[in-house]
């Protein structure tokens, strides 16, 4: 099972860092071509999105991996789950039913490495 969760925390950490580095790197007016609910927010905020998540998949692997802080690794998926919760809502606001199924698809993935890592297959 440990084995398990690395392979899933390292596709997880991926996922995000390549989202994270979009969201802050690229202008508002490319990505509400690829993100829709971007128009929504503010240039400020969907940066600030991009920057927690890419902090988050650095957690996912840095901690356990060094050993330095190894609890911030479940507590990074932990804030994972809770960011998926808010997108889910957002993607429901707009009624975009297909993106709720993907939120709903990392928030297990988080929710299942936070379980692993918090309990039976702590560091």
């Amino acid at each position: 099972m440990n084995v398990f969760l690395w392979i899933v925390q390292a596709v997880l950490a991926a996922m995000f860092a390549m989202a994270g580095i979009m969201k802050s790197t690229q202008p508002k007016d490319q990505l509400v071509d690829k993100l829709p609910w971007a128009a929504d927010f503010s240039p400020a905020t969907v940066r600030f999105i991009g920057i927690v998540e890419f902090a988050a998949a650095l957690g996912l692997i840095l901690p356990a991996a060094t050993g330095i802080a190894p609890v911030l690794t479940p507590l990074a998926a932990t804030g994972l789950a809770v960011t998926m919760i808010l997108a889910a809502i957002t993607h429901a606001r707009r009624r975009e039913s297909s993106a709720i199924g993907f939120n709903a698809v990392l928030l297990a993935l988080a929710a299942l490495i936070a379980w692993g890592r918090f309990g039976p297959y702590s560091f």
